[in-house]
């Protein structure tokens, strides 16, 4: 049976197929789908964990029980992970354990455009690469092999075009693993005390060499014409097929370690060699330091993800085909938060109040472009609360508020919040707690009381959390009703000790009971002031000389209502 599927349905069917027991990560783009579709298969357990850090622990230890684990994360992630990501080299598994890298060229919905390959490289652990959809499948189940074979975690690294982008897939069925669930104790194996990790990485290096050869055999010489060469994987070998369909090429399935075996007879056989990669020059620099010259970086962009015109462009001097330049340009659409999105009051008044706001991951890190302009900071999952700290023990005299999302404060401002409170700080710290992961599609984390597998749960309780950790003033808001949200913030920032608000509404896209009519403006009313503009919501049209509400995006929030000096929203 042949079916159409995404990079991540893929790769969430060939983990199925592999007989995969206990899936475990955390949504991020363009991760999300892998786990939210191994949800759906029976004999799959699978969930959301609080971080990247617990699912790889997670995955481990279904590993080290004997079943296949697989954990997946965007590429920010794998450095949530990357703690026993690196012992987990030294200790092996006994299970396969597959960890899924997905990157961000691009940085369509990221804070940094990382090139996680080389993450394989300071682990020394193998790292796959597909090509498409299939190649995808296939090299999930080739991965759980190698994992097993050679004691050893594997890296599937797709990028954004990979993990979305659909492709013919051929369905195979389950492979049905008989294996009993055991732990067996091998405290030399999986103590890493030093005595015990140093004998362990004689045989990280030993594996290692074990590695390239199979990379050797794993990868393939495609041969056509002779006179240009190709080292290219991943998405880059699809651009670089369609710019230079007569070239010879060396696919890298396996793009780490490389095979210089292969990669040395590829060299003895073609005239020149073009290196295409996205991103970092990984492989160029490994194959220039085995002295073979090649074209890459030089040409080739470093930043942004390639395709087949930027490929074209950069080693051809011959124009573009003019049919492929055509066509109407389109009009930029900057991010925006939602219409009746439960943040933009908070982030209007913060920005009223003309606070410092120490920012996170999430869909409020949108409050940072005009017209709020009201987050001042954005670092990576977790930071907004530490960096708060830090401005306020350095002797900032302007009030610094730290804003967080629900699903992020779980991944990693807990810590935080618990430092201030321990270390005598006294930042006012809020929850936007609008119960989802809603940047990435609104998944559950939690405090929402349900699990990835849609089963009810007991649902963390912030104020509680914040309660048990030491914090003495606890507020919940409304952050609908501007005046309270505006008394709140404005009492909790002049207390010399740490403050908690929570937020109490949830994303407007999920709850479809909170929304209400759509707002109107009474034009016979309206003196043109423009002031609810400042609310930056989508739903209000700015005419030559009018203001419109669309009726169609108006969730009816009434925070337009509530600053219109003249009453004219009705």
């Amino acid at each position: 049976m042949k079916r159409l599927l995404s990079g991540n349905e893929a790769i969430a069917q060939g983990a199925y197929e592999a007989g995969v027991k206990v899936a475990s990560g955390y949504p991020g783009t363009p991760s999300t789908e892998i786990l939210e579709n191994l949800a759906k298969y029976e004999g799959v357990y699978a969930e959301w964990a609080p971080n990247e850090k617990v699912a790889l622990e997670v995955a481990i230890g279904a590993s080290l029980a004997n079943a296949r684990a697989l954990a997946a994360m965007k590429h920010v992630g794998v450095n949530v992970a990357a703690d026993p990501l690196f012992t987990l080299s030294y200790t092996g598994v006994e299970g396969g354990l597959v960890l899924v890298s997905a990157d961000d060229p691009s940085l369509y919905s990221s804070q940094n455009e990382q090139d996680n390959r080389y993450y394989a490289k300071f682990a020394k652990i193998p790292m796959l690469e597909p090509t498409d959809s299939q190649e995808a499948k296939d090299l999930v189940k080739q991965a759980f092999e190698i994992s097993e074979q050679y004691d050893t975690p594997v890296m599937l690294r797709v990028t954004t075009r990979i993990a979305h982008s659909e492709t013919i897939v051929d369905i195979g069925e389950r492979i049905e693993l008989d294996r009993k669930a055991e732990f067996v104790q091998d405290i030399p194996k999986y103590v890493m005390v030093p005595a015990h990790a140093s004998k362990r990485h004689v045989l990280v290096e030993e594996r290692l060499k074990k590695l390239q050869e199979l990379s050797n055999e794993f990868n393939k010489i495609e041969y056509s014409q002779k006179g240009l060469g190709i080292i290219t994987s991943g998405v880059a070998y699809q651009y670089a097929k369609e710019v230079f369909p007569d070239a010879s090429y060396l696919k890298l399935s396996m793009s780490y370690p490389l095979p210089q075996k292969l990669i040395r007879e590829f060299a003895e056989n073609v005239s020149e060699i073009y290196v295409i990669e996205e991103l970092d020059p990984f492989i160029e620099e490994q194959v220039k330091a085995m002295g073979i010259s090649v074209k890459g970086k030089d040409y080739l962009p470093i930043c942004g993800e390639l395709n087949p015109d930027i490929v074209r462009k950069s080693f051809l001097t011959s124009p573009p085909n003019p049919k492929e330049e055509g066509g109407r340009s389109i009009p930029s659409r900057p991010p925006v938060l939602c219409p009746g999105c439960p943040h933009r009051g908070v982030f209007y008044v913060l920005k009223k109040l003309r606070l410092n706001v120490t920012g996170d991951i999430g869909c409020y890190t949108l409050s940072t472009l005009p017209p709020l302009s009201a987050l001042h900071t954005c670092i990576c999952m977790g930071a907004s609360i530490g960096i708060a700290h830090g401005i306020d023990k350095a002797g900032e005299q302007q009030k610094t508020v730290a804003v967080i999302g629900d699903s992020t404060f779980i991944h990693s401002g807990i810590t935080g919040l618990i430092n201030i409170v321990y270390n005598k700080g006294t930042s006012t710290v809020i929850i936007l707690d609008n119960r989802t992961t809603a940047m990435t599609g609104g998944q559950a984390h939690p405090a929402t009381g349900y699990t990835l597998q849609k089963e009810a749960t007991k649902a963390l309780d912030f104020a509680k959390l914040g309660e048990a950790i030491g914090i003495e003033h606890v507020c919940i808001i409304d952050p609908y009703d501007l005046d309270e949200t505006e008394r709140v913030i404005l009492q909790e920032v002049e207390r010399p000790e740490p403050s908690l608000i929570i937020t109490n509404r949830p994303c407007i896209l999920l709850d479809r009971k909170s929304r209400k009519p759509p707002k109107k403006i009474d034009q016979e009313v309206c003196k043109f002031c423009k002031l609810c503009l400042r609310l930056g919501c989508p739903a209000l049209l700015l005419k030559e000389d009018s203001l419109e509400i669309n009726p169609i995006l108006c969730a009816g929030c009434g925070l337009c209502s509530r600053i219109c000096n003249s009453e004219a929203v009705v």
